[in-house]
């Protein structure tokens, strides 16, 4: 049997009658599965089972530092797409029944792979994701090379769905079923030894013999039929009905309520996938995957969270809101001026990208001690086992700090992150700029101060920027690139060019006071204070955020984000712009905190909560004080606390479109989930407004302000939509 030309793969035998195929997309830096790499895998498994010669197939990865990131995310929205259009003209059961049978199609290629009988190993070196992962999985044997950067993992949780195509029946019959339940639940990529240790690869191997050693177990023969299709096979976790089993699924369940507050339908789809398919047999377990694959698939939430989070972020990534007409820049070296904790953390994610970075202080001893900051955090990273200890040395040798502002002369790009006083930033940025190349590119790292008045202390301001780094810098993904109207293209693609090297992702938003993400978030704190003045339990306010989807409760992020901080926020705005601007309960509550119980949140540990040295944080008794009155936590409606949390968000984000802070609705959604974890099950804000659609959002909102005040009252702009049936987001 002639194998048809191949397009993606290349297909080779040796002279033992061993088959190598090589996965190497042309055009593409890594490898996707597409209709295409379907088909003429399809075609290579026909071909090696049919020719009695071959002993078997090696799949390995043309690229170098990958095996393949998964499936193209566009097939499946292209499924959804086809579906859509085929219930008019062939009715809801006829489109469903085609949609099934074309989302597991995948499912059914890799069911005939490992059914074949001849065997399969695949050989991964770099990152083997979804769908790729899920084809490693069906092969009879898989190796791993030992490079740094080989890892393996199932992420579809992370966008809203979960993985399709046998993923949830190999993993589960693989490894213990807890450890295969945590690895999809929580969508980690795993390092070799971390996939070996749960048995999900059989060997680890130097990169540089992974092909020979991939042969050499072909050559040396193994077993063509999976383990779960021979007799007598039992899962790592015996059978799910069993005293084992049963203490795995209760559990399971309740931690996944727990973690997921329901909001998530693809993590209770997991679940019912692994439980029922492991009682079932591998071909009946499939099917089971695939039903509720189909359903998740149709799923609002995955709709929203594929868009935001994979497609969205991935076109932000890749240079969306870039100026095409300025050549790329690679920076080298990088000055930063001021060590505290923001310069010290970008100094640290800087040299992470091996980036030089010049860290200026006042003195010596203080930019030192910014230095010290990345010592620490590299050395954590290694006493964990997630960086070499030969990292630090090479991390720290990129770091230069000093007093002296005349090493800002060779510099790429300039970053100030002194304290948040305008004074201070006018000062450094002069100093500066009198050091500087005239040629280079200044950037201000600041949470609030509008960017247009701290460029007036430099005299270029066409190369002069925003660059808003959120805290930790070398934990959160999100950066704020902030242009003002003097700001030119060349400074905009420097900035990009530079977030982009240090692998965060970049949103461009145009210059105001907080900007884009702290104006929304403070939206969120001052609803939890008002809460609280309210009589709403400070316990119940937690939860209820929690329950609505945010990440941590209001009174917690008060304390993270600093109590004093978000006092002097309050205090700058009633400054420059009048009283009226700022809320009195909350400019009262928090007066108090601060200047009279000398509460500063988590930093002095002593905020909403109180920080033992032992022990978990608890909520501190002294709150009731903040409350007149005590509501019954009986009489209140929960879902009503859920609608205001996520309400004053989504409503701040679209006053930011109507005042043209925000431009792209993709830079709304992303930002708002990477900046300050928005409900990512909804989207983002702009992408939940359009989820309930425009009309039915302003509604709830003049419904929530007749109740809670006009904080609540939608923009003009928004009734417009609502009245036009309009949408953030065109097609």
């Amino acid at each position: 049997m002639m194998l048809s030309p191949l397009t993606q793969f290349d297909f080779d035998v040796d002279a033992d009658g061993i088959a190598t195929l090589t996965w190497d997309m042309p055009g593409k830096a890594m490898n996707v599965i597409t209709d295409v790499t379907m088909a003429e895998l399809s075609d290579v498994i026909d071909h090696v089972s049919g020719d009695a010669t071959l002993k078997g197939c090696v799949i390995i990865s043309g690229k170098p530092d990958s095996f393949s990131g998964g499936a193209d995310i566009k097939m499946i929205q292209g499924l959804l797409k086809t579906y859509h259009e085929q219930v008019p003209a062939r009715g809801e059961a006829a489109a469903m029944q085609s949609f099934f049978d074309e989302s597991r199609c995948l499912t059914l290629l890799l069911r005939k792979l490992e059914t074949c009988g001849k065997p399969f190993v695949a050989a991964i070196n770099g990152v083997c994701l979804g769908g790729a992962f899920e084809l490693a999985l069906a092969c009879h044997h898989r190796l791993v090379s030992d490079d740094a950067k080989t890892r393996v993992g199932l992420p579809e949780i992370k966008i809203g769905i979960f993985p399709g195509a046998g993923g949830t029946q190999r993993v589960a019959r693989l490894a213990p079923t807890g450890d295969a339940l945590l690895m999809m639940m929580k969508g980690d990529q795993l390092k070799p030894d971390a996939a070996k240790a749960i048995n999900l690869v059989h060997a680890i191997v130097p990169k540089r013999d992974l092909l020979a050693r991939a042969k050499a177990v072909l050559r040396e023969g193994i077993n063509a039929v999976q383990p779960w299709d021979q007799e007598g096979f039992r899962p790592p976790s015996g059978k799910v009905y069993s005293p084992q089993g049963m203490t795995v699924w209760p559990a399971a369940s309740a931690i996944c309520r727990r973690e997921t507050f329901d909001n998530y339908p693809a993590a209770k789809a997991l679940l019912q996938s692994v439980y029922e398919g492991l009682q079932l047999p591998m071909d009946l377990g499939l099917r089971v995957e695939s039903r509720y694959f189909a359903h998740i698939l149709q799923t609002p939430e995955a709709a929203a969270m594929i868009r935001t989070l994979f497609i969205s972020m991935q076109e932000l990534n890749k240079g969306a809101r870039r100026p095409a007409r300025i050549p790329a820049s690679a920076p080298k070296r990088v000055g930063i001026i001021g060590a505290g904790f923001m310069g010290a953390g970008i100094a640290y994610v800087s040299a992470l990208a091996g980036i030089e970075v010049i860290l200026i202080d006042r003195d010596q001893a203080s930019a030192d001690k910014g230095k010290a900051h990345a010592d620490k955090v590299i050395s954590g990273l290694i006493a964990k086992n997630r960086a070499l200890p030969e990292a630090r040395d090479a991390l720290l040798g990129l770091i230069t700090p000093t007093a002296d502002y005349a090493l800002l002369k060779t510099c790429d790009l300039v970053i100030e992150a002194v304290f948040e006083d305008p004074s201070v930033k006018d000062e450094a940025i002069r100093k500066a700029e009198a050091a500087m190349d005239p040629s280079t590119i200044f950037a201000s790292n600041t949470s609030t101060l509008p960017i247009g008045g701290l460029a007036k202390s430099f005299s270029r301001q066409a190369d002069f920027i925003g660059i808003h780094f959120f805290s930790p810098v070398d934990r959160m993904q999100l950066v704020e690139i902030i242009t003002t109207k003097q700001t030119g293209e060349r400074a905009l693609a420097t900035a990009f060019d530079f977030v982009r090297a240090i692998k965060k992702t970049p949103i461009v938003v145009n210059d105001a006071r907080g900007f884009f993400a702290n104006r929304c978030v403070l939206n969120y704190l001052l609803e939890g204070h008002l809460m609280l003045d309210e009589g709403v339990p400070p316990a119940m306010i937690e939860n209820a955020a929690r329950m609505a989807g945010m990440p941590v409760g209001p009174l917690s992020l008060t304390d993270e984000v600093a109590i004093d901080l978000c006092y002097k926020i309050l205090k700058a705005t009633k400054a420059q712009l009048g009283p009226e601007t700022v809320n009195p309960v909350q400019d009262a509550m928090l007066e108090t905190l601060v200047e009279q119980q000398g509460r500063l949140g988590r930093k002095n540990g002593k905020g909403f909560y109180d920080y033992p040295e032992k022990g978990p944080k608890t909520l501190w008794p002294g709150l009731s004080e903040f409350q007149k009155t005590r509501l019954d936590p009986d009489t209140i409606d929960v879902t009503q606390l859920k609608q205001r949390f996520l309400a004053t968000q989504a409503l701040e984000a679209a006053r930011s479109v109507e005042e043209n802070i925000i431009t792209d609705p993709r830079e709304a959604d992303v930002g708002a989930i990477l900046g300050f974890g928005f409900a990512p099950f909804t989207g983002g804000p702009l992408s939940m407004i359009d989820g309930m659609g425009a009309k039915a959002f302003v509604a709830l909102c003049d419904d929530l302000a007749q109740r809670f005040g006009k904080r609540f009252e939608p923009n003009a702009a928004l009734r417009a939509m609502a009245a036009s049936g309009g949408r953030f987001y065109k097609g």
